[in-house]
């Protein structure tokens, strides 16, 4: 049997990146975290901890953490069913999701608050790529992720929530100093485009299917949805946007598209660990109505 005070000191290890952190938090002393990491290491038979600021799980420690997501997950249903195992006062698990950062800032967050409001869990929310939150899912780092990924990882379900849909757009002064014979290939590798990190694929991608080849694009990088906005509107460059960030701007013509009616379609899914609980059930059809509502139907 697996000793659960040592896993849920891995597991607090790893969500507070340090030992000292997670000792505060289990009320317990340093060394006694060390010491149960330890002896879970010798029975697992591998490193499981990589010291560090923060510190981080191995390939196995992610998996274990991920099996006490569950275990606690599962608990938290059947102490719902049967109260008289709940502890006193309100026992709140955590649960781990990824979720890309243009969902976050637009549909997600207002759904994943609302269901917060109401259900016994702490939040934790990783934002990466939509082409490569299904990492964290493989990983165990999450028990559920929205993805541009269909295909579902090992041991999950995957469901479509829809399309979200971007525009190319820049301030009008942009295009016109740095577009005022068109949007080409050679105007586009000359001109500052926008990416949210060096996995951020979007802006090439239009390229490719505007100009049929592959553009070498100059790139400013900004992690924020919101800062794309803000950094477009302010001539930094030009961007991808969700249209429900931006079509006000476009309305009010602070933004305009590169090349009109030119809309790149993102179709986004939602895959959840199989068999994981209750609670993360509920998580998902509140995710998913809500995502019925603000995304193109797939």
């Amino acid at each position: 049997m697996l000793d659960y005070s040592a896993l849920s000191a891995l597991a607090a290890v790893i969500r507070e990146g340090s030992f000292d952190r997670a000792a505060r938090a289990l009320h317990v002393t340093p060394s006694a975290i060390s010491q149960r990491i330890r002896l879970l290491e010798e029975r697992v038979g591998c490193a499981l901890v990589v010291r560090g600021q923060p510190c981080t799980a191995t390939e196995t420690g992610r998996r274990l953490c991920q099996h006490v997501d569950r275990v606690r997950l599962l608990e938290q249903t059947l102490e719902g069913a049967l109260p008289a195992l709940a502890p006193a006062g309100v026992a709140r698990v955590p649960l781990p999701v990824a979720v890309n950062a243009d969902s976050l800032a637009t549909w997600f967050a207002p759904a994943v608050a609302a269901f917060a409001a109401e259900a016994p869990v702490l939040m934790e929310i990783a934002v990466d790529d939509q082409d490569h939150t299904a990492e964290w899912l493989r990983s165990g780092a999450v028990l559920a992720a929205v993805t541009g990924t269909a295909r579902p990882a090992a041991g999950c379900d995957s469901r479509p929530l829809g399309v979200m849909r971007y525009v190319a757009a820049a301030s009008p002064a942009f295009v016109a100093r740095h577009f005022p014979r068109g949007v080409g290939a050679r105007s586009l590798a000359a001109a500052p485009s926008l990416v949210f990190n060096r996995k951020d694929a979007l802006q090439a991608r239009w390229a490719r299917r505007l100009c049929h080849r592959h553009v070498e694009l100059p790139r400013h990088a900004l992690p924020s949805s919101h800062a794309f906005v803000a950094a477009s509107l302010a001539g930094m460059g030009w961007g991808l946007h969700p249209l429900v960030l931006v079509a006000a701007h476009l309305r009010d013509g602070s933004l305009v598209e590169l090349v009109p009616d030119t809309p790149l379609d993102v179709p986004l899914h939602w895959q959840q660990a199989r068999a994981a609980s209750g609670l993360l059930d509920g998580l998902t059809r509140q995710l998913v109505a809500a995502a019925r509502k603000a995304l193109l139907p797939a």
